[in-house]
């Protein structure tokens, strides 16, 4: 028998409202493995930018039209979950270094839209700003991490 996890569905009327009932509000920061955690449970798609003028000038729509045909570690932007699970199978230490020094991703967008390919159906989604490596507060305490 195959088992399908079914996600828990968030209380609000509005995008903003039912993202904001778990702390993914734009202009937060939050821990990249909350960000993970939120999406499996909630079915929320959680893609995070690594140039900032493509964030926060662009749509997530628009920036899949125009790399989506780059090869996926290739491009200025992952799912949160691929590049969890690319880091924890390249760094041992991962989790280690995250409770030491907490990677916070800005939240810059929170909304709904159809994917390509979807059922018709909209899906909740967040766009979030990767620090630099020079940005990282390696004196900030560790964030509440919330499940």
């Amino acid at each position: 028998m195959v088992s399908t996890v079914v996600p828990k569905t968030l209380a609000g009327a509005t995008p903003e409202e039912r993202l904001g009932s778990v702390g993914i509000t734009p202009g937060s920061m939050l821990d990249v493995r909350r960000l993970g955690a939120l999406a499996n449970t909630y079915a929320i798609e959680v893609v995070l930018f690594f140039e900032e003028d493509l964030v926060r000038t662009r749509t997530l729509d628009s920036v899949r039209e125009e790399y989506g045909h780059i090869p996926e570690f290739e491009r200025p932007y992952i799912e949160v979950n691929r590049f969890l699970a690319f880091t924890r199978e390249n760094d041992p230490s991962f989790e280690a270094t995250m409770d030491a020094f907490p990677l916070r991703i800005e939240i810059v967008t929170v909304g709904e839209h159809l994917p390509a390919g979807s059922d018709g159906k909209p899906v909740l989604f967040v766009t979030g700003l990767m620090p630099f490596l020079d940005e990282l507060d390696v004196d900030a305490p560790p964030p509440e991490i919330i499940s």
